[in-house]
């Protein structure tokens, strides 16, 4: 009894493409011993190089020397080039270790083949069998690619920062290394006051503000759109139009008139409020009103997304189940509780879950309204109204407080992952559809 699948498996694991050889697959054999001969050209040249980089970031600064009795600045490593090139060869080197477990798979299913008196497919005949039956898979290797150097990669190396102690003003490269610290980042985040207080007076706003801001543009959305559904209401198709308009202005030109609006010195709502003899409120000055002002904002800009999608889904609710209510003499509310709001619940529930993460990452809606402010005397580079996100970019672009900013980037990725997974997992769709499934 022949072998054929030890020994093609045993050759594939040799080098690659031998595997493929001895089962007379000539052509795609020669593609992975290409495959192989150059990841070791890539790899002699820089494996070695990579693990020393992930290890210690560099090991020289920039220095200056006398050259000819003239000082001379030398360049020295940089940390954080160190590390992407290092992440990028390791990444590489994790592809290259895949395709040989293909490859060692690939020879062992023929050489099986071959042991139950099979003929190997011809090259032709493995190109056909792709383009008729694994075309899907072929064609998302690319995209599989460009995911994991231009969305994995990004988040392992933020990852690694937030280990490290990459900040000002001592070490910032190219002058001065950068150096794996462990947990310490964190410790400081979550228990040394200095940063502690800050950390979680945001949070808690963070969480203040995405429940607020959720909950008034979705259950505003509903109500303008049962409003506008009702029976009686004339000229439908108008309103459903000027009802949208904040949604059709882009949402940066928005926030920015409103920020002219609300100022509290020379704003318009100011000045029209004291027409009818009231003061004006610091609608951007004073920590309480300038949340108020944002979760007001947010509410004009975000009602009209939840108004469009519950017209969707009133639209295919069915005309008979309100009829049948309506013999059994329910009345509105109950018809609304009943009929209305499951459905719509049902449909919309993934998606609220995605407004509220969404929420918890809005940039614009406080960057561009306040920035952050007004300034809060107990907060460490952070405003009364900053959200983990804005204090993030604060300390990250305006701070170089890059290890730190790292830290919360993982903390905002854990609360927003773990509630998305949790609820979405606890919704109606998602079970009946894993019921069907």
């Amino acid at each position: 009894m022949q072998r054929h699948r030890t020994r093609a498996a045993i050759l594939s694991t040799i080098f690659m493409g031998l595997g493929q050889i001895y089962n007379r697959q000539f052509i795609k054999g020669l593609i992975f011993l290409v495959i192989e001969a150059l990841g070791l050209i890539y790899f002699i040249n820089n494996l070695g190089r990579a693990i020393w980089g992930i290890t210690t970031l560099g090991d020289t600064p920039n220095r200056l020397e006398k050259v000819n009795g003239i000082a001379k600045m030398v360049a020295g490593d940089h940390s954080i080039f160190i590390m992407i090139e290092s992440l990028i060869t390791l990444l590489f080197f994790i592809i290259i270790l895949f395709a040989w477990f293909i490859n060692i798979r690939d020879a062992y299913k023929i050489g099986a083949a071959r042991d139950a008196g099979l003929e190997s497919n011809t090259f032709k005949q493995t190109v056909r069998y792709i383009l008729d039956y694994k075309f899907a898979q072929t064609f998302l290797i690319l995209p599989s690619v460009g995911i994991l150097f231009f969305t994995i990669m990004p988040i392992i190396f933020m990852i690694m920062l937030a280990f490290t102690n990459f900040a000002a003003p001592d070490h910032i490269p190219p002058a001065k290394l950068v150096d794996w610290v462990g947990f310490e980042t964190f410790r400081n985040l979550l228990f040394l006051k200095t940063w502690s207080e800050t950390f979680y007076g945001v949070l808690t706003w963070t969480i203040i503000w995405a429940v607020l801001s959720t909950v008034t543009t979705y259950f505003g959305g509903v109500l303008v759109a049962l409003l506008v559904n009702q029976k009686g209401i004339r000229f439908k198709g108008f309103w459903r139009i000027i009802l949208i308009v904040p949604y059709a202005v882009p949402q940066m030109i928005s926030l920015l008139l409103m920020r002219n609006l609300f100022n509290g010195q020379f704003g318009p709502i100011n000045q029209y409020l004291g027409y009818f003899g009231l003061g004006g409120l610091p609608w951007l000055t004073d920590p309480f009103w300038a949340k108020v002002t944002v979760i007001l904002v947010n509410m004009w800009v975000g009602i009209p997304v939840s108004m469009l999608l519950v017209m969707g889904v009133l639209t295919t609710i069915p005309r008979d189940m309100y009829e049948a209510a309506e013999v059994d003499g329910a009345t509105n509310y109950q018809k609304f509780r009943i009929i209305t709001l499951p459905m719509i619940l049902f449909s919309t529930a993934p998606t609220l879950i995605m407004q509220f993460a969404g929420n918890i990452n809005n940039f614009n809606a406080i960057y561009l309204l306040t920035g952050g402010a007004p300034v809060n005397g107990n907060y460490q580079y952070a405003g009364s109204t900053d959200l983990l996100v804005t204090w993030l970019y604060k300390l990250t672009a305006d701070q170089n407080k890059n290890n730190m900013a790292s830290a919360i980037g993982i903390i905002i990725f854990i609360i927003v992952a773990g509630f998305s997974l949790y609820n979405y997992r606890r919704t109606k769709s998602f079970k009946e559809e894993d019921m069907i499934q």
